[in-house]
């Protein structure tokens, strides 16, 4: 009794650490898109480029991120959680130290390409390090947890790197994050298996079974609408006469709502007998949130608060629930490489919305048409969360 006494300090530090490192392994890659959108026009004046370039920015990583997905599954298996983590928080380190260093846009372009990297190992790497140190029992909680840091990344962007842009230049905001990337690679030495048994010999590739094309199919969807909305979001509401210091809270108050969205919901979704019904309500809750957005004045900016708190607890906590319908159920396949076609549905979504919101936005009917198009996308993927609750449900029959 006294042995397990002692050993129980020890146990909830190193639990603690692996929630940590599983949590910013996710914050720190994605952080790349909410600092973009916050720092932009900072960016933009500085370097001296046009602002509506920041949408390839964002598909420069993203893009890289949803090619190098494809084998990001079996590249894990392959090396194991280990040396995966420390790749992706070595990217991230080298990524914001160049961006933090550029000179142009290009170099620009050329620094937030490494963020993909990384992008494409944070969900199988940190998937197979729950399947490996985490019960069954709490792994749902756990990989809401753990999800919660994309918006982490959302509520950072918003609340603290404006602030330390503001006081001591946009340079030191992105290059603040170097070290802390180096520190929680070191952090990952301590929380992860020191052998590893390889799932994928061979890097074999396998191709996704239906139950799983439906979901990429409806994740792609939700990351096109996503990211445009995040990264347009601020200019919009600058567009209403909303100042810049109110339009990068806006991004702060999407990052808590969505943090909060994918931990309750996520547990949530684990205990019913198809997430799908679930993303069912939360993308028809999304689509309603960016119809309201695209209704705001300068006399009605609620509509913008309650835009992006209306996407940050629906739309943001599907890729939480997918990510867990993968873990729960083997039906989608072998869980690294499953996780690695999601987010390659999830980041070629996020590399297409910015600079399709921002060509539709020059057209006739300005930024009403893009946001028209993106509700649209999202209606469609109320139809396949339909169409793949019908698989699951024969799947289900057929082996019973």
């Amino acid at each position: 009794m006294s042995v397990d006494s002692s050993q129980l300090p020890r146990a909830m530090l190193v639990n603690g650490l692996l929630q940590a490192v599983l949590i910013f392994a996710m914050t720190l890659p994605m952080l790349i898109l909410y600092a973009t959108s916050t720092l932009g026009p900072l960016l933009s004046e500085d370097l001296h480029f046009d602002p509506a370039a920041i949408g390839y920015l964002i598909m420069s990583s993203f893009g890289l991120a949803a090619f190098l997905s494809l084998r990001a599954g079996a590249i894990v298996d392959y090396i194991g959680a280990r040396c995966a983590l420390l790749v992706l928080f070595g990217a991230i380190a080298a990524a914001f130290a160049l961006i933090a260093a550029a000179q142009v846009f290009w170099s620009l372009i050329a620094a937030t390409a490494i963020c993909g990297i990384a992008q494409a190992l944070a969900n199988p790497a940190t998937n197979l390090l729950i399947a490996q140190q985490v019960r069954p029992e709490q792994r749902a909680s756990v990989v809401g947890l753990k999800q919660s840091g994309v918006q982490l990344a959302a509520l950072f962007a918003g609340l603290v790197l404006p602030a330390v842009a503001f006081q001591y230049g946009w340079r030191i905001a992105f290059g603040v994050i170097a070290p802390v990337a180096i520190i929680f690679g070191l952090a990952a030495l301590f929380v992860t298996p020191g052998q590893h048994a390889k799932g994928n010999k061979q890097l074999t590739f396998v191709r996704p079974n239906a139950l799983l094309s439906w979901l990429m199919a409806v994740q792609f969807s939700v990351g096109l609408a996503l990211s445009a909305f995040v990264t347009f979001l601020p200019t919009f509401a600058t567009q209403q006469d909303m100042s810049l210091a109110q339009a990068d809270m806006l991004i702060a108050v999407f990052g808590i709502t969505g943090m909060l969205s994918r931990i309750v919901l996520t547990p949530l979704g684990a205990k019913l007998s198809d997430e799908s019904y679930l993303l069912f309500a939360l993308i028809a809750v999304a689509a309603a949130a960016i119809v309201l957005t695209m209704q705001a004045g300068p006399e009605s900016h609620w509509r913008l608060w309650a835009g992006a708190a209306g996407m940050g607890l629906s739309a943001v906590a599907t890729n939480a629930i997918a990510m867990s319908m993968l873990i729960r159920d083997s039906a989608f396949g072998l869980v690294t490489a499953a996780s690695s076609y999601v987010s390659f549905a999830f980041f070629s979504g996020f590399a297409f919305g910015p600079p399709l919101f921002g060509l539709l936005s020059g057209q006739p009917g300005g930024s009403a048409l893009g946001w028209s198009v993106l509700t649209g996308l999202l209606c469609l993927a109320c139809v396949m969360t339909q169409r793949l609750a019908s698989a699951r449900k024969r799947r289900a029959q057929a082996s019973a």
